[in-house]
Order: C-alpha cells, then structure tokens, then sequence
C-alpha cells in the first residue's frame, strides 16, 4: 500500500502538510547550543584538508587587505568588524549561518572597501574593449538594439526580476535548499555562490570595462575614477514611482566600472544551475475546460527546469535592455557561474542526488516521486550517510525500495529496472513513470504515540522495525 500522511495525523491538503512536515524535519537539523566551549572542542577535532587550508588563508589575506583599505569606519572602530565576525562563529547558534556565508559576506566587504583604493593606484578604465568585443563576437552591439524600444510596461517587466529579483531570489533558493535538499547542500550553495561573487568583484576591480549607459552618455571619450556611476534605464522607474533609489543608489556605487562579467547574469545562472540540479521536477499543470466529464481534465505536462532557465535568461535580456551590460558580460559571469558550480559540488551531492535517484539525473522527475510526508528526511531519493554505507555494501536492508502508485504490492526494485541498486549511475528507469517514493526497507518506526513517522533513529539505536510495505498492508 502506498505510504502517505498517517491517519492520526492531523487532517488538511497534502502538499501543506508535506510543506510543513519538511520545514520541521529541516529544522530538526538547526544547531540550537550557545556553548561556545563547544566550538572550541570541534575545532580542535577538525582535520583541515589542503583545500579548505587554500581558501580560509586566501579569505583571511584579502579580508585583511580590505580593512587596511578602508577608511571608514575608520581605525580602531573597524576593528569591530572582525571582532563581532569572530564571535559570531565561535557562538554555535550562529556560527552554522555565518561560517558558511563567510565568502558571500568577503564579496560584500570587497564590494565596500574598493571605494577607498585611490584613484592613482586604480587599474586603467577600459572603455572600447566590450563594445569592440561585441562587435567582432556578434556582429553589432546586441544592447543597442534592444535599448531603440522602450515601453513603461517593457520598464516593469525588466525592473521585477533586475532591481528586485536579483537581491531576494538567492535567499529563497537557499531556503528551498535548505528545506528539500540533502543535509549539506546549504553550505555548498554558500560556498560556489559566495566564491563565484568574490572573483568575479575582484575581476571588476582588476578589469574595470565601461558599461553601455557609458557609451551612450560619453562615446568613447576616456573614463576618469571622478565620474559617477549611472542608473541607466532604471532612472524611468525612479521616475514611474516617483522615488530616487536606484537613482542615489548607481550614481555612488562603489564599482561604477564593474561591467564585466555581469553578477546578474552570473547570480542568475546559479540559481538556475542549483534548481535544475537539486528539483529536476515534471509538473503536471490543469488545463481548464478540457475535459467533458468529472475527472477528464487534461494536464500540461511541464519540466521545471524550462522555468529555471527561463527566468535567467528573463534576466540576460534586463540587463541589456536597462543599458547595463553587454552581452559579452552575460557570457562571462555565466561561464564563472558554471565554473564555481560544478568545482564546489561535492562527491556527497552527486550520490545523493544521481546515485540514489530513482531517474535518470537528465530526466525530469514527476511530483509523485517526493516523499511522502510521513518520510520527511527523504527528498528527492536522498538517503543518510548510515545508509549509503549499506547501499555499497549490498545489505539488503538499505536496498532502495520503490511503491507504484496505484499501490500494487510489492514494488519495484533497482535491480528489476535496468539500474544498478549499487554504484550504479541512477540510469535505470521503470517502465511504470508514476513512481511515488524511494524508501528503505526497514526504515519506519513507530513514536510513543502509535503513531508512524518515517523516522530514521533506529540506525543509531541499533533497534529493527517492521518493513514499511508490512507495516502498511493491513491499513
């Protein structure tokens, strides 16, 4: 029988009781301890690869470097940057935020202090590169042509995802990670998209390029570090809601020359990049009236992954239609998008989501194949480390079980798909498309209650529970 929300659960719609169900199995992983004594103890037990020593060294030389910059605050004071930093690692509760957001929060101290460099010891304004580059690339300036047409309502379109998109998209990704993906995913998110900020503002520093709204207010005329920055086409919704942001905000931008590569266009492409890889989802959307009787409603069947990418590439056309990119710059914060993704995913993502998944990782995957709610640590064919182990070493126990949904008894086993159920790449498939879960057999246990919540502590207690197709086939 197919497992889904326990019958002395509360009562109310699936998809908001599996929400809930998976925000609170999250939560159960949040550090809640104020010892810093604690801290000090998983210090001294932490063995640092050379990798991390390379990049926390590489962290501290240029947070150094940019506080010896900075003027203001300006010295003792800024010393209590570094200082409330310290104490906010050292605390547990919130050393497992901002340690894995330490190189977003690098980017933004970067970002601050490259104000206070002087003029003289800034590299030369490069003014004509992009465009010449654009014109030999493509053929002409791709930005010009899609800046001659201007609308009000082309402004709001360009201005939701450009002026607000860009700044609360990365938190909700981070907390869909957080909430339906592996444990870990979280810190591998923080890592590639803090990482791929950090050289791609230090690019801008190095490299500084004059952005569209420059040729198109000076020529090619050569740029001082005295101008100032420009909002470009985000000075019409300054003007449309009566307000001067955007306006205030570009004209004293610390990098008014930070063309290239584009962090809209490289934020953009890591997201999408994260969505596609972690909720390769299938939905199944109700086209209205097209069905004759009760029931006969046809669906669209629609592939998540089409909506990632659409919004980033939403994005790519705001960028240039608001004169503040070329294309050239799109390509280069995409491919230094694409570059931190795939060097920061870890072997642990990979099995999580490729090895364990019950599809192959370039298709699409119903709806029907999330857990159930009663499964709440199980998303997407993700299974703990305890059951890894047993996956690689052929225990029967750990060997993924999957339950079709018209509740045939039974299932289906990797081995009887044309998969490998061990170290196999997740290629084999059903023939069956409406695969509901992946479960362990052996994994659901009873609360003091009575009642069956998926929960996995019996790997730790060592205790045996009933399997889950025979705890469910006398419902």
């Amino acid at each position: 029988m197919v497992l889904g929300r326990p019958s002395s659960a509360p009562g109310g719609p699936t998809g908001v009781y599996y929400l809930i169900a998976r925000i609170l199995s999250a939560a159960t992983r949040l550090e809640t301890s104020t010892s810093i004594s604690l801290t000090l103890s998983r210090l001294r037990q932490w063995k640092a690869s050379r990798g991390d020593k390379i990049k926390y060294t590489f962290m501290v030389v240029v947070a150094s470097i940019c506080f010896y910059v900075m003027t203001s605050p300006p010295f003792p004071y800024k010393l209590a940057i570094p200082g409330l930093f310290t104490v906010l690692i050292l605390v547990p509760i919130t050393s497992q935020f901002f340690l894995p957001a330490a190189p977003i929060l690098l980017y933004l101290l970067i970002f601050f202090s490259s104000q206070f460099v002087p003029a003289p010891s800034r590299p030369h304004i490069w003014v004509s590169v992009l465009p010449t580059l654009e014109t030999i690339l493509y053929g002409g300036s791709i930005s010009d042509i899609l800046t001659r047409f201007g609308h009000p309502l082309l402004d709001i379109l360009a201005w939701i995802p450009y002026g607000v998109g860009h700044f609360v998209m990365p938190f909700v990704v981070a907390a869909f990670i957080f909430v339906f993906a592996p444990p870990g995913a979280t810190k591998f998110f923080g890592a590639a998209f803090g990482f791929m900020n950090v050289f791609a503002v230090i690019m801008q520093f190095l490299f500084p390029c004059a952005p569209p709204w420059y040729e198109l207010r000076e020529g090619l005329t050569p740029a001082n570090y005295g101008m100032k920055g420009s909002p470009a086409g985000l000075a019409r919704i300054d003007a449309l809601f009566h307000s001067h942001g955007y306006t205030s905000g570009f004209t004293n931008a610390p990098v008014p020359f930070g063309a290239f590569p584009s962090l809209h266009a490289a934020d953009a492409t890591i997201e999408a990049l994260f969505c596609s890889y972690f909720f390769p989802l299938m939905l199944e959307i109700p086209i209205p009236f097209s069905g004759s009787g009760k029931g006969a409603r046809k669906r669209l069947r629609l592939d998540a992954r089409i909506l990632y990418w659409a919004y980033a590439f939403w994005l790519y056309w705001c960028t240039m239609y608001l004169m503040h990119h070329y294309l050239v710059d799109l390509v280069g914060g995409s491919c230094l998008a694409t570059i931190s993704f795939y060097y920061f995913l870890t072997d642990e993502m990979r099995v999580a989501m490729e090895q364990n998944y019950a599809y192959r990782p370039s298709e699409a995957a119903p709806m029907s194949a999330a857990p159930p709610a009663n499964y709440p640590r199980e998303a997407f064919g993700t299974r703990s480390s305890m059951d890894l182990a047993r996956l690689s070493n052929g225990g029967e126990g750990g060997r993924p079980h999957l339950s079709s949904i018209d509740g045939s008894a039974g299932g289906v086993r990797m081995k009887d798909m044309g998969g490998k159920a061990n170290g196999g790449s997740g290629s084999g498939k059903s023939n069956d498309n409406k695969v509901l879960f992946q479960v362990d057999e052996g994994r659901e246990e009873e609360d003091d209650d009575g009642n069956d919540w998926g929960n996995s502590d019996d790997e730790e207690t060592g205790e045996k529970s009933t399997t889950a197709s025979a705890s469910h086939s006398g419902r």
